[in-house]
């Protein structure tokens, strides 16, 4: 197989040839077809995260080796099965579920694989869709995605359970009670299709970028907010109509924290997602005498890929706007992540053989 691999943290990734792997047990091998280029990728291609303070997690010591082919919005054709695989059959097309865990204890029998205290992530720990071939250890881990357009189904795996975990951890929210989104890069643009489709009508979305909020306005949001510089709490409140109850920090970092941690109303919530880096201090008598929650909020499972793609199949789903590159240009499409020319998500697709 061939691989689009980091083979030096922050350097060109690098076209690389690797032992096409073979399928044993409930394994499933697919050929990738498409696969989403993830602002998580950027993490791992630099090899660290910023924890605040001046502190880094750096990913060799959460066990992250290279070469690795990131990429863990995954859709391809299965290829080949384990004998002990039933479910599937070669030839179908499925969205691959990414956020593996160990399989065997608890959490994953629950199918709550990313709660698993060893994290097999595709795309992180394990070989993913900057490949030409992933393997899923189960045919559970796969998804139709039935009529839905392959590139944007593939966003769902990570992008999509992403914010339809985040949404459901806010509900139940009275439809017209406003839920704010802080970001409109691809998550932000997914959270307002998944919000309204789960019948929310009042989405407040912050962005420093002007062209990013005209983008979150087109695709539904009620109202939007320039997140730069001081105040935006205040503007946020403004906007709201007063304090709100739910937000979802899809940046997550200390000023992005900070300002919306400051617009909740008693008994708000807001759940964290986005890992920009940084730190939040938080004042502990507030905390306990405004009744607030902040609740971090980590990709999504099986279960709930499963309710998004039923989701998307009653077409009330608003498709996330995707652009298609080719697979082999996968480092171009990184760069362009990483210098914020990408509205929406961009969709690697498999090179013509």
């Amino acid at each position: 197989m061939r691989a689009w691999a980091v083979v030096k943290n922050r350097a060109p990734l690098e076209e690389i040839e690797l032992p096409t792997p073979e399928p044993t047990g409930t394994q499933v091998l697919l050929e990738t077809t498409h696969c989403g280029v993830c602002h998580s990728d950027l993490h791992i291609w630099e090899g660290e995260y910023d924890l605040g303070g001046g502190k880094k997690l750096n990913m060799k010591d959460r066990g992250l080796t290279l070469p690795i082919a990131m990429g863990h919005e995954i859709v391809g054709r299965v290829v080949k099965l384990g004998p002990d695989a039933t479910g599937v059959k070669v030839g179908d097309i499925r969205i691959v579920f990414p956020w593996l865990g160990c399989g065997t204890c608890k959490a994953c029998l629950a199918e709550e694989d990313n709660m698993c205290l060893v994290s097999r992530s595709l795309g992180v720990f394990q070989n993913g869709g900057y490949g030409t071939h992933v393997v899923a250890p189960h045919p559970r881990h796969l998804i139709d995605p039935g009529l839905v357009p392959l590139p944007v189904a593939a966003t769902y795996a990570c992008s999509g359970i992403t914010v339809y975990s985040a949404a459901k951890k806010l509900m139940p929210m009275a439809p017209d009670e406003p839920i704010v989104v802080v970001g409109a890069g691809g998550l932000g643009l997914n959270a307002i299709a998944v919000l309204k489709a789960m019948g929310h009508a009042h989405i407040i979305v912050v962005d420093i970028s002007e062209e990013k909020r005209a983008a979150a306005a087109a695709a539904g949001a009620t109202k939007v907010v320039d997140g730069s510089g001081e105040g935006v709490a205040s503007r946020i409140v403004e906007a709201a109509g007063g304090q709100v109850a739910g937000i979802i920090d899809l940046v997550n970092g200390t000023a992005t924290a900070r300002f919306s941690f400051d617009a909740l109303r008693k008994g708000g919530k807001l759940v964290q997602v986005g890992l920009f880096g940084g730190e939040l201090s938080l004042p502990l008598p507030l905390m306990a005498m405004r009744a607030l929650t902040v609740q971090g909020s980590y990709v999504g499972n099986p279960k709930e890929l499963r309710e998004l793609v039923a989701l998307a199949q009653t077409g009330k789903l608003e498709a996330l706007p995707v652009t298609t590159v080719p697979q082999s240009t996968a480092d171009a499409a990184l760069m362009r992540l990483r210098d914020g020319k990408v509205t929406g998500r961009l969709v690697l697709v498999a090179d013509a053989a």
